[in-house]
């Protein structure tokens, strides 16, 4: 029987500053543009809650390969970021989403992304999961939203749960 719903499409982020953001998840790996320009049409801003009409500038992220698991960069209005944007801090909160890639060399990565703004407090502690024998590590971006990384060997990004347990 097929499934009901795809893979994850695209994340999106509510940001305060575009480029910085941009910046940022490109260290990560997002290296290709699926989209960006400026959202103007009223159905825009009523699909994320806000009755008045503000142009939100946007940029969708993705990785080479199939559209599936982009990050969508989405700024919001200025004026609005003490009310809708707080800065996360701190331990994992009830209903905060963490964004969880692989990446292939952790010490790499790590340096890159403190380059382009990510934020530990206290610094990185890096954690193997019992199952996996793999580094992990927690820490933000540079607005606050909760990013995990686990190293992993790149042929195996692909592979299913099914695949690696045979």
């Amino acid at each position: 029987m097929k499934p009901n719903v795809s893979a994850l499409i695209r994340s999106t982020i509510f940001v305060r500053d575009l480029e910085k953001s941009v910046r940022f998840y490109r260290a990560l790996g997002l290296t290709e543009t699926y989209y960006e320009g400026i959202l103007e049409h009223p159905s825009a801003n009523a699909i994320i809650g806000f009755p008045e009409v503000r142009p939100l500038s946007i940029h969708i992220l993705k990785r080479p390969g199939p559209n599936y698991g982009m990050i969508g960069l989405f700024k919001l209005d200025e004026s609005l970021e003490a009310e809708v944007l707080p800065t996360a801090t701190g331990p994992a909160r009830i209903g905060e989403v963490a964004l969880i890639f692989y990446v292939r060399s952790m010490d790499e990565t790590l340096a890159k992304l403190r380059e382009a703004g990510a934020t530990w407090s206290p610094e990185p502690t890096m954690f193997v999961m019992p199952h996996r024998q793999q580094p992990e590590v927690c820490l933000r971006d540079c607005d606050g939203v909760l990013i995990n990384l686990v190293e992993n060997d790149p042929a195996e990004q692909e592979q299913t749960t099914s695949e690696m347990q045979s």
